[in-house]
């Protein structure tokens, strides 16, 4: 695959942009939306929940398994073009899906083959960002910003056409990210120029030095529990405002003032993270959702939710810009795929899935006070964090 003649005079940062905001595009529908399509499928409410927490619980073992795979190609931009299509042949199964069962597989392929792509293009991002001097943020906003585009643009569609939208929508994302994937992305090569390529064997050996580095897996553990905490949040915040009388167009601004934060401190609080360091990041996002949480158990008026919402900078922004450059610095290049398909197999799969299903327990047994269990969980990752902080002399 090489670059076209129109890829060619675009700038590095832009092709990246350009990547974020397709694959965004399809993840600003399949997020919020996704559970409605399956309504209309006739599951129930456990067996959707059920649906989306299996792509998430399986994290753990497909991203690593896929990341090691995508490391065998010459070039980083192959295997993310691949899972693309990957992802696509999945969604453009659902409509012919049988039943329960058919569902659950289909949408395991697509969302394992979907998130596994981000931590492979944060790799190429990341690596990019530092040879060519471009804040690593801004691509990566430019993906937020088109979330919330989607999911605006979605929810007026649903106003006048079936469920179905859905799933066209989310395939011709997935088949966009597989184009600029081939055509578009730099022909950044997997292994340095003269470096030997690693064979399958060495690769799993990489594998299992990161995780024997007690320090590595602190920090992967201490973003996951950081970014877990999200996951009653993501569930049930809808819910339980609805039920203190705040309107649904209010709703649809608190979950914006969210999304809006987070794309500006990608954007514009660069040069203070670096300053900052990725440990303390960690300190700060882990202290912040130890307050948003416990807030929140206590169902806060309406103005005050303002502030609080505007704490996603922190509780998700500055704790998912901390864990990746702090895993890009821990593990060598040779296993970058790898270590960041970890770090987001745990916080972005497996603790967020383990927090969906308990979320909803949670919900039935105590109401708005579940954030608790969040904030709780935010509380031992700013033990994690501190702890991080002290080994690296900070």
């Amino acid at each position: 695959m090489t670059d076209g003649a129109g890829a060619g005079r675009l700038s590095t940062q832009t092709r990246l942009g350009l990547f974020y905001v397709v694959s965004y595009l399809g993840t600003g529908v399949s997020l919020p939306f996704i559970a409605t399509y399956f309504r209309s499928r006739g599951l129930s409410g456990a067996e959707i929940g059920l649906i989306l927490a299996v792509p998430m619980l399986a994290r753990p073992f497909t991203g690593p398994v896929l990341a090691v795979w995508a490391d065998g190609f010459a070039l980083r931009r192959t295997p993310l073009a691949l899972l693309a299509l990957g992802a696509a042949a999945g969604y453009l199964a659902l409509p012919v899906a049988p039943g329960f069962w058919g569902l659950l597989a289909c949408w395991l392929v697509g969302m394992t083959c979907l998130t596994t792509l981000t931590p492979l293009i944060d790799v190429l991002t990341l690596r990019r960002s530092r040879l060519d001097g471009f804040n690593y943020g801004l691509p990566r906003g430019a993906g937020s910003a088109a979330f919330i585009v989607a999911n605006l643009a979605m929810g007026a569609i649903l106003a006048v056409m079936a469920p179905s939208v859905i799933v066209a929508w989310i395939t011709t994302a997935a088949v966009g990210v597989a184009v600029i994937s081939a055509l578009v992305l730099p022909a950044d090569r997997v292994h340095e120029a003269g470096a030997p390529q690693l064979g399958s064997a060495e690769r799993w050996k990489g594998l299992g030095g990161l995780l024997r580095d007690r320090t590595f897996v602190l920090a992967v553990v201490t973003a996951g529990l950081i970014q877990g905490t999200h996951a009653f949040y993501y569930g049930f915040s809808a819910l339980l405002w609805r039920k203190e009388g705040i309107s649904a167009p209010m709703i649809g601004v608190l979950w914006g003032v969210g999304v809006a934060v987070e794309v500006g401190f990608m954007w514009f609080a660069e040069p203070w993270r670096r300053k900052v360091g990725p440990e303390k990041l960690l300190v700060l996002g882990g202290a912040a959702a130890l307050l948003r949480w416990s807030a929140y158990a206590f169902m806060p008026p309406l103005w005050l939710l303002f502030p609080l919402q505007a704490l996603h900078a922190l509780t998700f922004a500055a704790s998912f810009m901390a864990s990746l450059r702090l895993i890009e610095r821990l593990a060598p290049p040779q296993s970058a795929s790898a270590a960041q398909a970890i770090n987001s197999a745990l916080s972005a799969g497996f603790v967020l899935g383990v927090g969906t299903l308990a979320a909803g327990p949670l919900f039935d047994a105590f109401g708005p006070r579940g954030y608790l269990a969040m904030a709780a969980m935010g509380g031992l990752g700013l033990i994690g964090a501190v702890m991080l902080t002290k080994r690296a002399g900070r």
